[in-house]
């Protein structure tokens, strides 16, 4: 057994040598070889190669990487295996993809089936999930079912986020930095213990960027796509004995900038090349555009919560306690451009959506074992209550401030779960872990509307269900190197609403849409070696059923957003990672991943485009205009990706002069359900570079993001042209950062 692990390992480590690869980062523990990367994927702190999941880490370098030039949550697209994450709301309400599993939806109640956890809080709402990424020790990607241990919405899997912890001594810093665009960010996480009891941490994050991309229409220039962002973070935590701690943490969140800036028939008919403002065959320029809308987006977050611990010898009881709160504006010309063009627009569209109010509120209880060998055991509850009101607002006039339309929406939201999960040593070599959950779901949602698009009316809805959640996987330690493992499991997404009546020229009762549970059955197995002190090696192979898929059939010529439940989405692929330090300081990671993500329902068909493009689907006999998507690829669903890093460093002084590279590549995606000539764009390679000298308490870099200046669109806007929006310009700059 052990001779044919080690034979398998070798041949996929030479399988996907020749490919384009890409993988995780960590920090390495000394300069001898690689650090252990301790995760939280099962709620304890485990060895990640002792884990029977498919989990990445972002950490170190990587993840300093990533933040530089203003970088956020998006930033993380690609630079794990399978991950992809894309906005048509910019920064405030980013949309995550794994194993090629999502949610293209654009209203500000959609649910998704990748769950961001922060601190042990699942955030639900998609305005939450873009929370500035700062002063956190790890980036956890989980990929597959969750449903266990994180319970509803987790079909695709989880990316989860942990803080620095305030009893942590000597990470103290601060970080600056200044780059193109005035580009500017201030980073900072100073704590520490002021007792023997009691420790204190702050942390804050700010970041912006003037007015970059110049409105033609308006005659200034540098008119759209500056922000200003800030995030602050206060931990107290009191630990009067070994035994009893408890956190308490407060976060806040101020943005302030413009909308994504839309681009009116962006795409070349008949192709996905992208055109300039003057012509079909003038070159794309990405700091020009022309509109004459309004453009803003305001939010403000606020959350508080408790985190309660008390260890009794044989068990830890632990209590979450959270609240989330929100309000939040957004209004931009969705047809992208004005009369005079680019292109040919048959009518604007000036349109602005509102959270005026939301409150999320979540309980969570469990309780785990404490021993380190023989039976483990995890068991707890858990409670969710969301309010969240939404008003949708159309304007006859680009730069009108009093609406013709209004279309305002409430929905409460709860849910509550219980949970189980063991796990066993049956030999010294071989594990099983099975868990379950029940989980229970109800959502209610009123739409009124006024104005002078279809009826004036009111509408509701309610979905509920229930559903049992399982996992079972196997670990075999084929040498202390090397683990196999295996895993089965049952994921759930909880019945959907969807109420978009804005533009609906019916009753609002016709205009919501609802989409019953889906279910996964997920199977995957893989392999995670210690090549020696210098080098790991993970390998996961995957197949899914994805039963009553959820999709949204998004856009079309009334502009609207339907829920609708597909038969199944059919799902296998692969994930490789690997990760060496060849000679002392100096460190390579690389990852590959293969995702296919088909819909299987030939009885699926939909809308086709309202913009004007080439719908590639077959028709449906006798119905003009509705197409089957029958053996589509799910949208924003890369068939491979792939990510690398490299970093070296060279003594020089105290310090060191070092250099860090990080690259993602993905392959070709498709932006809505159908197919089309224009809404795809081919590929994406994006690199970054930092450049600098550091000790132990300084580093000042020069880094550059985006180096190539790679452009390529990141998705559309399907309505009355061909809009589309891209990916972000490249920014360099300089960083500072002291730590203490």
């Amino acid at each position: 057994m052990r001779s044919f692990a080690t034979s398998f390992v070798a041949i996929a480590i030479a399988t996907t040598s020749f490919a384009a690869p890409a993988f995780a980062q960590s920090e390495a523990a000394a300069d001898e070889g690689l650090g252990e990367i301790v995760v939280t994927a099962q709620r304890r702190e485990e060895n990640l190669q002792d884990v029977p999941l498919s989990v990445d880490v972002v950490s170190g370098e990587k993840l300093a990487a990533i933040n530089s030039g203003g970088g956020d949550i998006r930033a993380f697209a690609g630079r794990v295996p399978s991950l992809n994450i894309e906005s048509s709301f910019g920064r405030t309400f980013p949309r995550f993809y794994i194993r090629g599993l999502g949610n293209t939806d654009f209203d500000l109640n959609a649910s998704q089936p990748v769950s961001l956890v922060y601190d042990d809080v699942v955030l639900e709402n998609p305005i939450l999930k873009g929370f500035p990424v700062f002063d956190v020790a790890r980036v956890e990607v989980l990929r597959g079912p969750q449903g266990t241990l994180f319970g509803r919405n987790t079909p695709a899997g989880i990316v989860k986020f942990e803080s620095v912890r305030p009893d942590v001594e000597g990470a103290n810093f601060v970080r600056a930095q200044f780059g193109r665009f005035n580009t500017a960010g201030v980073e900072a996480g100073i704590g520490g213990n002021i007792t023997d009891a009691l420790s204190v941490r702050g942390s804050l994050s700010w970041q912006r960027r003037s007015d970059w991309v110049d409105n033609v229409a308006e005659g200034d220039s540098e008119d759209l796509e500056g922000f200003a962002d800030l995030a602050a973070r206060l931990q107290v935590q009191y630990a009067p004995s070994d035994a009893v701690k408890l956190r308490v943490t407060g976060q806040y969140r101020d943005f302030d900038g413009t909308a994504r800036v839309f681009r009116a028939n962006m795409f070349v008919p008949g192709s996905n090349d992208l055109r300039g403002l003057a012509s079909a065959t003038a070159p794309f320029r990405r700091d020009q555009v022309r509109t004459d809308g309004l453009n803003f987006q305001h939010m403000k977050l606020y959350s508080l919560a408790s985190t309660f611990e008390y260890d009794f010898g044989p068990a830890t009881l632990t209590s979450v306690t959270s609240w989330w709160s929100g309000k939040y504006k957004s209004r931009g010309d969705i047809d992208g451009g004005t009369p005079a063009g680019p292109g040919f627009i048959p009518f604007t569209a000036n349109s602005q959506d509102d959270v005026p109010d939301l409150d999320q509120l979540t309980q969570e209880v469990r309780l785990s074992s404490n021993n380190e060998e023989g039976l483990k055991w995890q068991a707890g509850v858990f409670y969710f209550n969301e309010d969240l009101a939404i008003a949708s607002l159309n304007y006859d006039t680009p730069k009108g401030v009093i609406p013709s339309v209004t279309a305002r929406q409430q929905q409460n939201s709860k849910a509550w779960g219980v949970f189980g999960s063991l796990t066993y040593p049956l030999t010294e070599q071989f594990s099983v872990t099975a868990g379950a959950r029940y989980n229970n779901d109800k959502r209610r949602l009123e739409v009124a509307r006024n104005g002078f698009f279809g009826a004036i009316g009111y509408g509701f809805a309610r979905v509920k269900d229930d559903n049992l959640t399982w996992d079972l996987s196997a670990t075999y330690a084929a040498s202390d190197a090397i683990n196999l493992y295996a895993r089965v499991a049952k994921g759930y997404r909880a019945p959907s609403i969807q109420g978009r009546a804005l533009f609906v020229f019916t009753t609002v009762q016709d205009a919501i849409s609802t989409a019953g549970s889906e279910t996964i059955l997920s199977f995957e197995g893989g392999v995670k070696a210690d090549l020696g002190s210098r080098a790991r090696f993970n390998l996961s192979l995957f197949k899914y059923d994805l039963n009553d898929a959820q999709l949204t059939a998004v856009g079309g010529a009334s502009n609207a957003a339907r829920l609708i439940n597909v038969d199944n989405v059919e799902g296998y692929g692969f994930e490789a990672e690997f990760e060496a330090r060849p000679v002392d300081n100096m460190v390579l990671t690389a990852g590959l991943s293969y995702n296919r993500a088909r819909i299987d329902d030939p009885n699926a068909f939909i809308t086709g485009c309202g913009g004007g493009c080439t719908v590639t689907d077959p028709v449906r006999a006798g119905s003009p205009g509705i197409f089957s998507i029958d053996g589509n690829q799910l949208p924003q669903a890369p068939k491979w990706s792939a990510n690398w890093t490299a970093g070296y460093g060279v003594p020089v002084g105290e310090g060191e002069v070092y250099a860090f590279t990080d690259w993602a590549y993905r392959s070709k995606v498709n932006f809505f359900l159908y197919t089309s000539a224009e809404f795809n764009d081919d590929h994406m390679l994006e690199g970054g570079l930092r450049f600098g000298y550091r000790t132990d308490k300084f580093d000042m870099a020069a880094y550059v993001r985006n180096i190539t200046n790679d452009v390529s669109a990141v998705g559309a806007i399907d309505f009355n042209n061909l809009t589309g929006f891209v990916n972000e310009p490249r920014i360099w700059g300089v960083e500072a950062s002291v730590k203490f």
